[in-house]
């Protein structure tokens, strides 16, 4: 493990992509601007963790980083795109590309099998590419904060999604695909533009939190009702 979290490095020292051995490297809050194609030296590595920095691009090789199975964080950064190479880490379990002005995922997310939560807080996103639904395994999706209006039929196909934040993005309805969610716990989707809720939301047999504040829910509707009934916690 090779820990240099916040110190003050400005780029990183060449000796760094010398140690094929590291499995873990954290290079958080340094100021860097710029990665080096280096990094693809680094085959060993299980965790990544590049947030906090000022970073505009992320280099192909970081596709070659075939081991990486624990976390990367690419998070509070300058990227505006990510490399479609990405698509070939497909053991890893943990993505968070939060905090930076991203417009779009790439379609090559859909082929990191093994992704198990993945984070896009906070970016510019309009909507999803339809290969989110090949995530089979995907339990965690945290979207707050972007201008997405509506999800694509493919999210019907992430039977494993258990979480799935919402806040802060433009939907005026409560996303159809989401029905097929059987395993669905906890929908987010505060301060969106909702003045109903559908009636397939009783039909979720895992839901135990329902959260639509700041929107235009009246809480007596009888869906509100019949989910409370349910056990279901609803919030309006």
């Amino acid at each position: 493990m090779l820990n240099l979290w916040r110190q003050q490095l400005g780029q990183v020292p060449e000796p760094v992509w010398e140690q094929a051995e590291l499995r873990v490297l954290i290079l958080a809050d340094n100021g860097l601007t710029e990665l080096s194609p280096r990094i693809g030296n680094l085959t060993g590595l299980r965790t990544l963790d590049l947030g906090h920095n000022a970073l505009t691009a992320v280099p192909d090789e970081l596709g070659d980083l075939a081991q990486l199975s624990d976390f990367l964080y690419l998070h509070d950064n300058r990227l505006t795109q990510l490399p479609p190479t990405l698509g070939r880490l497909s053991r890893l379990r943990y993505l968070n590309v939060g905090e930076n002005p991203l417009a779009a995922l790439p379609e090559a997310i859909g082929a990191m099998a093994g992704l198990v939560e993945l984070r896009a807080q906070h970016c510019r996103l309009s909507a999803l590419p339809d290969s989110i639904g090949r995530l089979g395994r995907l339990r965690e999706l945290w979207l707050r904060g972007n201008a997405i209006d509506h999800l694509p039929s493919t999210v019907g196909e992430l039977r494993e999604l258990r979480q799935l934040d919402l806040r802060d993005n433009v939907f005026t309805e409560v996303p159809a695909p989401l029905a097929d969610l059987t395993l669905l716990r906890q929908i987010d989707l505060r301060s969106n533009r909702l003045s109903r809720l559908p009636d397939f939301l009783e039909r979720l047999p895992a839901l135990e939190k329902l959260d639509v504040r700041w929107n235009g829910i009246d809480p007596s509707t009888p869906v509100v009702t019949r989910l409370e009934r349910q056990g279901c916690v609803v919030l309006t």
